[in-house]
């Protein structure tokens, strides 16, 4: 059994050390904050389980994820992957990585059925009587296959995993360094001033990745706050949906998902003001936009009903997401606002990559050689 250290308890380094746990490790999981803290990227009670996706590498990690959603199962009886539907539709950008930007619905509906997904094309007025609350301009691509994760639940059972499989998670436990000791491994240095020698440690400390690797070579990381904002449903049913606008009329697009008790989440995907995750203003960008789009494009949402909400996101340039090691530290960072529904996957890609030092992630998803 390996000596594994895994820094920050958000949800990948909590499913990195599920996937160990699996596999008969014991990690230790030190995270700074405590828990349920709203200080990063995986608080709340919602996040887009989005397929629209044409890149094999992406559809490859998300088929990884599924089966592990499809493992935690349920929680109070209600599964952790709800699956009501998604709907893509629009022109533009799309909210995954950057080649998948430029792909069109037909190419992304493609690429979901030679995987066995179920997908339909629907015309604008079919969509907008399935879905009233909606109002679509263009052809609809709709995937029954997707929905939202439920984001604070699949924590707490992440957790109760780990812990049930003998692994440990220490909240209010920051670190200060991080030693990579070649073929003796790494030591991490704790600000209570204890230290812990790790076969491997892994990182995933989402804002915090840069200040926390400074001896690893990494990509541009952009930290953000955004805040997209819950809106009170005037009528239904509700899926999730992209929406790809022009950018000449609104600075990004558009993502959202209906979440029990709050609403229907509204957000134009990463536009938020680039911070210091240490002193986060939060304050709301974007509001008055935010209502001209639900007024425009949502009769079923009141538009004078927002209530935002306030999280981070840590993007590299092209938003893909960085799976890597360095001698004995593995990276997993820079999932850019569409990383969430890969949790799973990510943590047993991360987990490949601390139990075996040859393993690799998708090249996407590796480091810039030196």
């Amino acid at each position: 059994m390996s000596r594994i250290v895994i820094i920050g308890a958000g949800v990948m380094g909590l499913a990195t050390a599920w996937a160990l746990t699996r596999r008969g490790e014991r990690p230790i999981v030190l995270e700074r904050f405590g828990r349920g803290h709203t200080h990063g990227a995986s608080h709340g009670e919602t996040r887009n389980f989005n397929n629209a996706y044409a890149d094999t590498h992406y559809l490859d990690l998300l088929q990884r994820a599924r089966e592990g959603w499809d493992a935690l199962g349920e929680v109070g009886g209600e599964p952790l992957l709800r699956r009501h539907g998604l709907v893509t539709h629009g022109v533009g950008s799309d909210l995954g990585g950057a080649a998948d930007g430029d792909a069109g619905l037909e190419t992304i509906a493609r690429s979901l059925r030679e995987r066995g997904i179920p997908v339909e094309m629907l015309a604008a007025a079919e969509a907008g009587a399935r879905w009233p609350g909606m109002r679509f301009e263009t052809d609809v691509l709709f995937s029954s296959d997707a929905g939202v994760a439920r984001a604070s639940a699949a924590m707490l059972e992440l957790e109760r995993r780990v812990l049930a499989a003998g692994g440990e998670v220490r909240w209010g436990a920051p670190v200060t360094r991080v030693d990579d000791l070649g073929e003796h491994g790494a030591r991490v240095q704790l600000a209570d001033g204890g230290e812990i020698e790790a076969d491997v440690v892994v990182a995933t400390v989402g804002a915090w990745t840069e200040r926390l690797l400074r001896g690893i070579r990494l990509p541009r990381l952009t930290v953000t706050e955004e805040t997209p904002a819950h809106f009170a449903p005037t009528t239904g049913p509700w899926p999730s949906f992209n929406h790809r606008l022009d950018p000449a009329r609104y600075p990004a697009p558009v993502y959202g998902m209906p979440t029990l008790g709050e609403g229907v989440k509204v957000g134009f995907h990463r536009v938020g003001d680039v911070v210091d995750p240490d002193e986060r203003p939060h304050r709301v960008t974007h509001h008055d936009t935010l209502v001209d789009y639900v007024r425009e494009w949502m009769p079923g949402l009141d538009p004078g009903s927002a209530v935002h909400l306030s999280c981070t996101y840590t993007s590299t340039d092209d938003s893909a997401f960085v799976l890597d090691r360095v001698g004995s530290v593995v990276v997993g960072a820079g999932f850019s606002g569409h990383g969430f529904k890969f949790a799973p996957g990510v943590g047993a890609t991360l987990a490949d990559l601390a139990l075996d030092a040859a393993a690799r992630a998708a090249a996407p998803f590796r480091l810039p050689a030196a």
